[in-house]
């Protein structure tokens, strides 16, 4: 009989399995226009306000996030972010001197940042002195490249005991039955996306990941049964794809790449050929690696790569390239505020976004 083959396997039918579903990235779709009473984009609310599940607090603001990368999560970014209400996850590199100087000086910008932190007990021990030196910071990001762990879910339970109302970001995952378990231990957003960040190169070296568009809806739709909420993180390249993941029913969109190479990232300019380049790097390249810990142990790979992006200026003009673009999405599907926009919304599969006859000739910078 077969059950020598099987023993080899410990028992029972293991084959892997394949999930013939498709599933798609923002790159696959397009939003069907609707019928509209919006006479202009001015007319349309993108903030949002949310009561958190586990933490109680109450959030207002224009829910678009920047990444806690060294080179987006930064104070000067805060600075930039708070006069449109918007988000920075502050990367766990700065010093509790640092951030002391940083609330002294930018008390209003405290309720829109968070602190992250790992899971090993030197971070915790610094979360802990920020936290008890800085009572107005609100969020707490936890950060880990694979959510799926079991030590990860009792690393958030652990920070929700310490901190009951605090209100708490734990990722990533990609899948709704992880977004319902860490909501349950107590975190209050789950971040969703693996891999598919710019300089990010986990698919590659790893072979794993989820297509975005997809791991957004099914995990909003997860976290919503629970009262809870996501941040979709990773994978836009353009305004239009931070309008579908908030159409796929993220609460918040993260950006890292976009957010990148602009003044207020504290990045060296770097001159190449008469053209102004800054340094961009994933948070697992060896780049990060060798500067916060000494180099990439030799038990793992980076899994993030380091580019010279263009030097963009000033923040400002991206973010107004970025509001306007969902601001306008809103009024070409009838949404009136962005919290409506997924009730709006309905996707159409493409094959080809974009007409890139003259794809390389563009004279704008945020084109």
């Amino acid at each position: 009989g077969s059950s020598g083959i099987n023993a080899e396997y410990g028992g029972g039918s293991v084959m892997p399995r394949i999930d013939f579903e498709i599933k798609l990235g923002y790159e696959d779709v397009l939003f069907r226009p609707k019928r509209s009473t919006l006479a202009s984009r001015s007319e349309v609310n993108i903030e949002r306000e949310i009561r958190f599940r586990n933490s109680g607090y109450k959030y207002r603001g224009v829910p678009v996030m920047a990444s806690n990368m060294d080179t987006t999560g930064t104070f000067s970014m805060a600075r930039s972010f708070q006069q449109h209400k918007m988000f920075v996850c502050v990367h766990k590199h700065y010093t509790v001197d640092q951030w002391m100087e940083f609330a002294a000086n930018n008390p209003d910008a405290l309720e829109h940042v968070a602190v992250s932190s790992g899971s090993s007990d030197r971070d915790m021990d610094k979360l802990k002195e920020i936290i008890t030196g800085i009572p107005a910071v609100q969020f707490i990001c936890l950060d880990v490249a694979n959510g799926y762990s079991e030590h990860f879910v009792e690393f958030v339970k652990r920070v929700r005991t310490l901190y009951p109302s605090k209100t708490i970001i734990a990722g990533n995952v990609v899948t709704g039955e992880m977004v319902e378990e860490l909501i349950l231990a107590g975190a209050d957003l789950v971040k969703v996306g693996i891999g598919p960040g710019s300089v990010c190169t986990t698919r590659k070296k790893t072979g794993v990941g989820y297509p975005q568009l997809s791991a957004v809806l099914e995990c909003a739709d997860a976290a919503h049964g629970l009262g809870g909420h996501i941040i979709a993180d990773g994978g836009c390249t353009c305004p239009g794809d931070i309008a579908k993941a908030f159409g796929a029913g993220a609460d918040f969109v993260m950006l890292g790449g976009m957010f990148a190479g602009h003044d207020e990232g504290d990045g060296e300019i770097i001159e190449k050929d008469g053209q102004k380049y800054v340094k961009f790097y994933g948070m697992s390249s060896s780049t990060a690696m060798q500067k916060h810990v000494g180099g990439v142990a030799n038990y793992r790979t980076s899994e993030g790569k380091t580019v010279l992006l263009p030097y963009k200026g000033s923040i400002e003009t991206t973010i107004q390239d970025i509001l306007g673009g969902v601001r306008s999405c809103c009024t070409y599907v009838g949404a009136v505020k962005l919290k409506e926009l997924p009730k709006r919304t309905t996707f159409v599969r493409v094959t080809r976004q974009l007409n890139e006859v003259y794809g390389t000739k563009s004279i704008n910078k945020t084109d």
